[in-house]
């Protein structure tokens, strides 16, 4: 819970390569240049979510740069967020942000940095600061969730290049920033079209478009009943008969909702139960190639294949097994009828719930699918996986360049903070970064700034006999 470091140490560790400097500059506490104003302790009882009010801003909304929170009491002057102020939130990833939202109060958790150096750059301080908010993240220990304190910020030693300097960093950044996001957004929907091309893959699929010969459809296939392709369809174990109590370090795997995903089974989430257990719930054993279904259904149906030959599995409640009857069925072909949009459609008709929306075992074995002769099944399961493969690789492709594209960002970074982006700039304007504009002037007008703001102290009179 508290930072177990110091402002030295993580500069000497450096651990994400991003506090760095150049020789020629100087270092000072945060405090020199910027106010931190803690957020204030609002009655949360005078809450509200109907406009009436005024917006606050709670730690919840630092990342989202908005706000639905509003309050209607009595208002303390100082608390107030404009749009351009920088905020941090205080509590778990210590998160900041330059708020572009219409005014808002600050609440507690939440703190504003207010520069009130005239020589220091609020784009270079943005830039700069979240490296070390990171470093700090990183050197503070907790149980629960990690805080952030004004002592912590206060004494951060960040980075003081010359006043003209700081500002060409800060062009520099925004530019190539600017260029980075930009490809990083273009990636970033990549992922949404490829989500669509498979669907449009599995439409394609189920409805005999993707085996039609030429432009023409004539398929006909019959409809079957989901519980006439199955030899046999199971919930898992409820109330008594499996409790979290049971639940063990190893042993037997219980498939739990966490690891039936869209297409794929999950077994980064692993639960256990004792051989003595599952001898009490041998019935829900599981065998390669049954399909798992999760009753609850949300933007997608969540199915998959259980891939385990030799793995002792059995299944939660709420998880249903489908095993199918590879006779008239292969089972690769019912997971592409039950995820795709045509399945979903008749699916979300039955659901049941506002919260947890869900369906039922005996209603999904009730519905019924168009089903095409087992040949052809062969044939559209072969051509949905050659354009799923085809799809995965681009995916693997896109995430690499997004790996690649974050790298470039702290690649960038630290080379701003050492002053590798402006080399060149530096030879060519000595005059702006020696004598009076030197990184050495710059800091004894900060501290002559830091003097006048301070208050004077205040003198005993002695006392007179």
């Amino acid at each position: 819970m508290a930072f177990n470091s110091t402002p030295e140490d993580i500069i000497k560790q450096n651990i994400n390569g991003v506090l760095g400097t150049h020789s020629s500059w100087s270092r000072v506490p945060l405090s020199f240049v910027s106010d931190v104003k803690n957020g204030f302790a609002f009655k949360s009882s005078l809450f509200n979510y109907d406009g009436n009010g005024e917006r606050l801003i709670r730690i919840r909304d630092v990342l989202p740069g908005d706000t639905k929170t509003y309050y209607s009491g009595e208002i303390p002057e100082g608390y107030w967020v404009q749009a351009g102020d920088i905020i941090v939130g205080m509590d778990g990833d210590f998160n900041l942000v330059s708020w572009h939202s219409k005014p808002a109060l600050l609440n507690q958790r939440v703190c504003r940095l207010d520069i009130f150096s005239q020589n220091y750059d609020k784009r270079f301080f943005y830039r700069m600061l979240p490296g070390y908010l990171e470093a700090v993240n990183l050197n503070t220990s907790s149980t629960t969730v990690k805080h952030l304190s004004s002592k912590t910020l206060n004494e951060l030693l960040i980075p003081l290049p010359p006043f003209a300097e700081q500002k060409i960093i800060a062009d520099k950044l925004d530019t190539l920033l600017a260029q980075v996001d930009n490809t990083k957004a273009r990636l970033d929907r990549i992922p949404k079209i490829l989500k669509r091309f498979r669907q449009s893959v599995l439409a394609a699929a189920v409805s005999g478009r993707l085996t039609a010969i030429g432009e023409t459809n004539d398929k006909n296939w019959p409809l079957t009943r989901l519980s006439d392709l199955c030899t046999t369809a199971f919930d898992g174990p409820f109330g008594s008969k499996l409790k979290s109590s049971d639940y063990t370090d190893n042993g037997v795997g219980v498939v739990r909702l966490e690891n039936i995903k869209h297409l794929r089974f999950d077994q980064s989430k692993e639960t256990f139960i004792s051989e003595e257990k599952y001898l009490t719930l041998e019935k829900n054993k599981l065998h390669k190639n049954d399909l798992l279904f999760s009753s609850f259904v949300d933007e997608e149906i969540r199915a998959c294949l259980f891939p385990f030959e030799t793995l002792q599995f059995i299944n939660k409640a709420d998880c249903f097994c489908l095993r199918i009857d590879q006779e008239k069925a292969l089972p690769a072909f019912v997971l592409y009828l039950l995820t795709s949009q045509y399945s979903y459609a008749q699916i979300k008709e039955h659901v049941q719930g506002v919260t947890r929306p869900r369906v039922n075992l005996k209603i999904l074995k009730s519905l019924e699918f168009p089903t095409p002769p087992k040949d052809e099944q062969n044939e559209i399961v072969r051509r949905v996986e050659q354009l799923f493969t085809h799809a995965d690789r681009i995916e693997q492709q896109v995430n690499q360049a997004l790996a690649r594209v974050n790298n470039l960002t702290q690649s960038i970074l630290a080379k701003a903070f050492r002053g590798e982006l402006t080399e060149q700039w530096r030879k060519d304007n000595p005059e702006l970064i020696s004598g009076e504009n030197s990184a050495e002037a710059l800091l004894e007008r900060i501290k002559a700034e830091r003097a006048a703001k301070a208050p004077a102290k205040r003198t005993r009179k002695k006392a007179t006999a």
